[in-house]
């Protein structure tokens, strides 16, 4: 396999776990009926002016399945952060007892399990639709090194083979993990 070919296949796998990756990540966001550290990734607080996440405002801590305990590192910094909460899309209303906020998750209905679960394909969708994307690309370049006569047809429909089978893996990566978090999701 010439190096064209290895450098165009290593390409478009790097290019396919990081898709994985992000899958992985828009998954973990969907709340479930856990909580979870990923949930609060996407929340910013206007901190002075500026819009910071969360992570780097304060601490969470998750003492039960349902109730997260949010310490602010800058107490002058709890309202603006019970603000963001209550306005995010967690449904949850922040208690302040002054040194931290206590947020309790509400059930999740079997309506909104159902939603999560279409969110969730619908995510894994975009994963797949992004990963066939990436082997259109490297096909091209492929075809284009065929065309150039830089390479042989029969080492190009080889290399087409072995982009199909990095295709189907990371395609099959994207529903395990999609799987995965029906599942999770299901699970009451």
């Amino acid at each position: 396999m010439s190096d064209d070919i290895s450098g165009i296949l290593k390409d478009a796998q790097s290019k396919m776990t990081k898709t994985v990756e992000v899958t992985k990540e828009d998954f973990a966001a969907i709340r479930t009926g856990r909580a979870n550290a990923a949930m609060f990734d996407s929340i910013t607080v206007d901190y002075y002016g500026a819009p910071t996440p969360l992570n780097q405002l304060a601490g969470l801590q998750f003492p039960e399945a349902r109730t997260i305990i949010v310490t602010p590192y800058d107490r002058t910094a709890t309202t603006a952060i019970e603000t963001s909460l209550r306005e995010s899309d967690l449904g949850v209303n922040p208690t302040n007892n002054g040194d931290n906020l206590r947020l309790v998750l509400p059930a999740l209905t079997e309506e909104r399990r159902r939603d999560y679960v279409k969110l969730a394909k619908n995510k894994a969708e975009d994963g797949r639709i992004a990963v066939r994307g990436t082997r259109g690309n490297a096909k091209k370049a492929i075809e284009k090194l065929v065309k150039d006569k830089e390479i042989g047809e029969d080492e190009g429909t080889r290399a087409e083979k072995d982009l199909e089978g990095v295709t189907k893996k990371y395609i099959e990566k994207i529903d395990a993990a999609l799987t995965a978090k029906e599942t999770e999701l299901e699970t009451v």
